[in-house]
């Protein structure tokens, strides 16, 4: 049977005994019902993982005892940070749990001229703490040991213009470039943009332009907003990354 994957918010090293997260406690006692003196598989996303083993359980509490530590670094080589601008319902929350699956660093949820997702501040608070937990769920399911940072809304032209040494990457369906026939990424470090369902405008195209993104194509059909940038992703991480 596998052992359960729990993250820990708080660094673990030299720690002997310690109390899971609220969240880490209900998955363990009331989710998976498990019992003192099993086993657990710990992170707190310095790349380490941890075997504890459970002392007490109760309705609100999980305590565990920590037996051992190990380095086990899952991460590629290749560093995405993923610029996707928001999609409605369910599709972004998948956009994100694929995504980390897959590799990606770093999230900025985006708005553009073309986004169907209207939020207040508070509601955006809301999402972010979400999503971030649905990236950490994701890192307990595929085995990584460091969480992906979801980083605040942004609007897609200050995100452009952030100052970044990575290649910059955009999806256009008249590029000269698909991922295979990209120049080599000498930087191992991507910033990619994946647009809204309606696409970009004319304006934010030359906006990337302007910040020295390139045009990449993934092929002759139009895919989805949350097909193209898990597509995308992929194609990466076999060209420059750790998929074979």
């Amino acid at each position: 049977m596998r052992i359960p994957r729990i993250y820990h918010q708080f660094p673990l090293k030299n720690v002997k005994i310690c109390q899971l997260s609220d969240d880490g406690a209900n998955h363990v006692g009331r989710v998976l019902r498990m019992q003192s003196g099993e086993l657990l598989e710990l992170f707190d996303g310095s790349n380490y993982v941890y075997q504890a083993v459970i002392r007490q359980v109760n309705k609100k509490a999980v305590e565990v005892e920590i037996l051992n530590g190990r380095s086990d670094d899952r991460e590629s080589p290749l560093h995405i940070h993923l610029g996707q601008v928001i999609s409605r319902g369910e599709k972004m929350e998948f956009t994100i749990q694929k995504s980390v699956e897959l590799g990606v660093n770093v999230i900025t949820p985006l708005w553009s001229e073309r986004c169907g997702v209207k939020l207040d501040a508070e509601r955006i608070e809301k999402k972010i703490n979400q999503w971030q937990k649905i990236a950490i769920a994701a890192c307990e399911q595929c085995g990584r040991n460091v969480v992906p940072q979801i980083r605040p809304v942004m609007n897609l032209a200050n995100w452009c213009a952030e100052k970044d040494q990575s290649v910059k990457l955009n999806l256009h369906p008249r590029a000269t470039y698909s991922i295979r026939t990209l120049p080599a990424i000498s930087s191992q470090s991507v910033r990619l943009l994946i647009g809204p369902e309606g696409g970009l405008s004319a304006q934010e195209i030359a906006l990337t332009e302007q910040f020295n993104f390139t045009e990449i194509l993934l092929g002759k059909r139009i895919l989805r907003t949350e097909t193209a940038a898990l597509a995308a992703i992929t194609a990466l991480q076999v060209c420059f990354g750790d998929l074979a």
